[in-house]
């Protein structure tokens, strides 16, 4: 087996160079082989993972070495192929990565140790897991519009100009968007399923709300969880759609909302979907992002697309 180690060299604040030292270690004694391919610029992580599924296929394992951006990457590289990936946690927020791992508190040497990189005895389980396919694209993780998206941006900004803020900048960004209007405006069409299993309508145009985030997973923005309950492979997503609140209104909101509490925010419906659609009622490019990389449409179709990526998870 091939395990191809796509790297980051900007995400994060881990020791990088003692990690990989230590992983290919473990290389010299045994068959399988490590190659290690750095990223350079945007897109590069795509390239790479299509790249090597293609000559590979399932004889080869791409390793994120990075961040939530990284792992988007590569997701979007090889949905669909017989090559799985794995996900070493060591960008910023690892958002995604606190879903598979089962933890906020995520630490990265423990997940290496967990596979086996650091005692010869490489080990995990691959599972099929569903993607939010969005006008082509693909999100393995949230897809989100408004306020949230706002601080997806600034918190970036933040944790790029001081890394050792980790998470935290995503908290700290939370400041300076509520000092901003808190009400924003799309028009939306959701295929949604009941908890019995029915099909029903949301048609809204226009909309008023403060967030919307749909999500294959739990995690975004350094940690909150805006669908606590999510399943990777249940052929459904979660949603959760606020409505327009006010300043003085926040601050009793964001710990809930944080912590996965949607059910006591009465502001907020959610529940299941399965595609829709979401569109500017301007028609300039939404304020909106997936696995916190923004995006310039002005109109969104997507769709859940069952168990298109396999996923590594640390053997049971």
């Amino acid at each position: 087996m091939k395990y191809i180690f796509v790297v980051n060299p900007i995400a994060g604040n881990d020791d990088k160079r003692q990690i990989f030292s230590r992983i290919k270690s473990t290389f010299r004694w045994i068959d399988d082989e490590m190659i290690i391919e750095k990223t350079t610029c945007h897109g590069d992580a795509k390239a790479i993972a299509e790249k090597y599924s293609k000559k590979y296929g399932k004889d080869c394992v791409i390793v994120s070495c990075g961040g939530d951006g990284t792992v988007h990457e590569i997701a979007n590289g090889i949905a669909g192929s017989d090559t799985a990936l794995m996900i070493l946690p060591l960008g910023t927020g690892n958002d995604f990565a606190k879903k598979i791992y089962g933890t906020k508190k995520i630490n990265v040497e423990n997940v290496i140790k967990a596979f086996g990189f650091y005692n010869r005895k490489i080990k995990y389980d691959v599972k099929p897991i569903d993607l939010i396919d969005y006008n082509g694209e693909k999100c393995i993780n949230v897809m989100s519009y408004g306020l949230d998206t706002k601080v997806e941006t600034i918190g970036r900004k933040i944790a790029a100009k001081v890394p050792a803020l980790g998470h935290q900048a995503y908290n700290l960004a939370i400041f300076p968007v509520l000092l901003q209007s808190l009400k924003y405006c799309i028009n939306i069409d959701l295929d949604c399923i009941d908890k019995d299993g029915k099909a029903y309508k949301i048609h809204k145009e226009p909309l008023e709300y403060s967030l919307l985030a749909i999500c294959n997973a739990s995690y975004y923005g350094g940690g909150f969880c805006p669908a606590p309950d999510a399943v990777l492979d249940d052929g459904l997503l979660d949603f959760a759609l606020c409505n327009p609140i006010k300043f003085i209104q926040a601050p009793a909101l964001i710990p809930k909302y944080e912590k996965g509490q949607i059910d006591k925010i009465k502001q907020i419906d959610f529940g299941h979907i399965v595609g829709g659609r979401i569109w500017s009622t301007d028609g300039r490019p939404l304020l909106g992002n997936c696995d916190g990389e923004n995006f310039d449409y002005s109109d969104v179709t997507f769709k859940i697309e069952k168990k298109a990526l396999k996923l590594c998870f640390i053997k049971e």
